[in-house]
């Protein structure tokens, strides 16, 4: 008989949402699962307003500090998903030890691109400026983000770069299994739904856009352009294929990366604490942290 846990596999693996409405409830609709029995944390700061329309949870680790900072993107097609569908993902940074900012950023199709990307580049920054505040060491500080969220912190990352931002500059970047090619896309698909999504994502600018490195953040790797990268995707995701580019993309520009491929996991996996690799992806992304924020 088959367990709960192969039935949901089943049913990721078969899922095909038509519209956006669907793909918001399916996402609502796991996250209870998923975000099950969460660690504790020294303090948790929900839907704080960072500027006008924009939130995010701050989640604090026990102990003085003062603490490394990660900001986290969530991940949910740029059209769903939210912050408290990262709940648990984002207390297990915190309990880690990390001060972390899990951003709740604009989502399409009602707020097309850039308004996403531009809620996380100021989330970045407003962390950096306010880190402080929870005794969060913002000369140590990350940001990363799954699927929709790892091609948002690419973004964001680059963005920062081609501004030669002067504040706090990001150390580390955590990338699983995100989307760093639109024009890809459609052939590494992992609901089926591509399309949707870009139509949706990029608004009017669809698909000029694709070759936008906002967009399609592939396209503006240079040497520079990202700090140090960890790049995480299951062998049984779709997008592993978009990681290995990204990976050989980085390589040729000359920056630090380290990819895993993770055998037989599919999408999403890093929030499924029911399989195996699950727990050996977090080990893995808070060794790179950790020798990697010093």
């Amino acid at each position: 008989m088959a367990s709960e846990q192969d039935r949901i596999l089943e049913m990721l693996a078969s899922f095909r949402p038509k519209s956006v409405g669907e793909l918001r409830i399916a996402i609502d609709s796991f996250a209870p699962m998923l975000n099950a029995n969460p660690p504790e944390v020294g303090a948790f700061q929900p839907d704080l307003e960072l500027r006008a329309g924009l939130r995010a949870d701050v989640a604090v680790p026990k102990g003085a500090g003062p603490h490394p900072v990660v900001i986290y993107l969530h991940g949910g097609g740029w059209v769903a998903g939210s912050s408290k569908s990262h709940l648990k993902l984002a207390r297990q940074f915190a309990a880690a030890g990390y001060l972390t900012l899990n951003v709740d950023y604009r989502l399409a199709p009602e707020h097309p691109f850039p308004a996403g990307l531009e809620d996380c580049v100021f989330a970045i920054k407003w962390a950096g400026d306010n880190a402080k505040r929870w005794n969060g060491d913002a000369s140590r500080l990350a940001v990363g983000g799954d699927s929709a969220g790892g091609n948002l912190t690419a973004a964001s990352l680059l963005v920062l770069a081609a501004e030669r931002y002067a504040g706090p500059k990001p150390g580390a970047a955590l990338l699983l299994y995100g989307v760093y090619d639109f024009a890809g896309l459609a052939a590494h698909d992992p609901l089926g739904a591509a399309e949707m999504m870009a139509r949706a994502y990029l608004g009017g600018q669809y698909p000029a856009a694709y070759a936008d490195p906002r967009v399609s953040p592939i396209k503006g790797i240079k040497p520079g352009a990202l700090p140090p990268s960890f790049i995480i995707c299951g062998t049984a995701d779709p997008l592993m294929a978009q990681s290995r580019e990204l990976a050989e993309a980085l390589k040729r520009a000359d920056i630090r990366n380290e990819l895993h491929a993770m055998d037989s996991m599919p999408h999403a996996f890093m929030q499924m604490d029911f399989l195996p690799g699950c727990g050996e992806g977090h080990r893995l992304m808070l060794d790179f942290l950790q020798r990697t924020l010093r």
